[in-house]
């Protein structure tokens, strides 16, 4: 069947693009008319541009006394050349973005398993983790990139079926399992990231100790607020809850809809630090934000559903993992001498889907006991 006509001459158009457009005998441009460009003046070749040297001595006017300067190749485990053009942190966010490990967060659980077009992913969720937390660190004079690097990093450290995956990989462990070290320590271990994007990371969660830098400590918090105010809008939209039934402190404090409350939940945090100089929030906003992740935990994370769910999740993983132990010529390019430690990474660094698949595939776990919304 021969195609239409428009679908043919628009195809024959993309094509007609492959090689740009000769301007002259060394430049080729994107579109046929472009005209943009940068005033180049007298200045010599060997000084044109915004270098990596140049951003770090602009850091230095920039930033504030306490931020995070990035230095040459940065503070690693393996030793590196530093990049002609980009800060040391600046290459860590950009490291984390091309990672699969970050990737594979676009089909793991945030709130809903397999979510549908709407619902956060674990991916959306850092992205906007990242937005908030970029927002903050920008107005109090702190280092964006390392800001960023760290909230785009900070839950690659996560199994599938978000949370619950925690409780099923934790027996099998010593030390227990934890997102937020693994992530650092085995997720984006082959990053070579330096020394202050691991630490936020791995110290992201308030229950772990405090990260070394301000950075680390904005995303700490940005985490919380972005997930907060997600979560409820998720399961507004679900018909899990109603904006009606929000505590009266967050709805008259911080407003009932998602940009309402985060940008009151970020100018707390920006002028109580500014104000104070610690990296925190002030207690009438802090009370909201308590209150509002607490009505979050009764009514969407504890609901009866999300128990069902969750203990579907850790039964399914458990199989999983087991099986790997047993089988560990089956996990693909294992190096380590433990079995166990093993076939918890293997199975932590896959995405919801693929793990209940390959439980029913090679576990011969029964499909109908699978976490609900699992389409087969």
């Amino acid at each position: 069947m021969s195609q239409p006509e428009e679908t043919t001459e628009r195809n024959r158009l993309w094509a007609s693009t492959m090689s740009g457009f000769a301007q002259n005998d060394t430049i080729v441009t994107a579109h046929r008319d472009s005209t943009a460009s940068i005033e180049l003046g007298a200045i010599p070749f060997d000084e044109r541009g915004i270098d990596r040297l140049t951003r770090e001595e602009r850091e230095e006017i920039l930033l504030v006394p306490g931020a995070t300067r990035a230095q040459g190749a940065g503070n690693r485990a393996i030793d590196e050349a530093p990049d002609p053009w980009r800060t040391c942190f600046e290459r860590d966010r950009d490291r984390i973005l091309h990672a699969a490990a970050f990737r594979r967060l676009a089909g793991k659980t945030q709130v809903f398993v397999l979510p549908d077009d709407h619902q956060r992913t674990r991916l959306t969720h850092a992205l906007e983790v990242a937005q908030v937390a970029t927002g903050i660190a920008r107005a109090l004079g702190l280092n964006v990139a390392l800001t960023e690097a760290i909230a785009l990093g900070h839950d690659c450290g996560h199994g599938p079926g978000g949370h619950a995956s925690e409780d099923a990989f934790n027996p099998f462990l010593p030390e227990g399992f934890n997102h937020a070290p693994w992530g650092a320590d085995v997720a984006l271990a082959s990053l070579n990231l330096c020394a202050e994007t691991l630490d936020g990371i791995r110290n992201h969660s308030w229950s772990r100790p405090a990260p070394g830098t301000p950075e680390g400590e904005v995303v700490s918090w940005a985490d919380r607020i972005a997930y907060v105010c997600h979560d409820f809008e998720d399961a507004v939209s679900t018909g899990i809850v109603t904006t009606d039934i929000l505590p009266a402190i967050v709805a008259e404090r911080c407003g009932i809809r998602r940009g309402q409350q985060l940008g009151s939940f970020i100018d707390a945090m920006v002028r109580t630090t500014l104000t104070h100089g610690t990296i925190g929030m002030d207690a009438h906003h802090a009370e909201a934000l308590a209150a509002f992740r607490a009505f979050n935990y009764e009514g969407i994370y504890l609901r009866d559903e999300s128990q069902v769910q969750a203990n579907a999740v850790i039964d399914v993983l458990t199989v999983l993992v087991n099986y790997f132990i047993d089988n560990p010529t089956s996990v693909p390019d294992a190096t380590s001498q433990d079995a166990v430690r093993s076939a918890v990474s293997h199975v932590a660094g896959m995405t919801d889907r693929y793990a209940f698949s390959a439980a029913v595939d090679l576990a011969g776990y029964r499909v109908d006991l699978l976490p609900q919304g699992i389409d087969h």
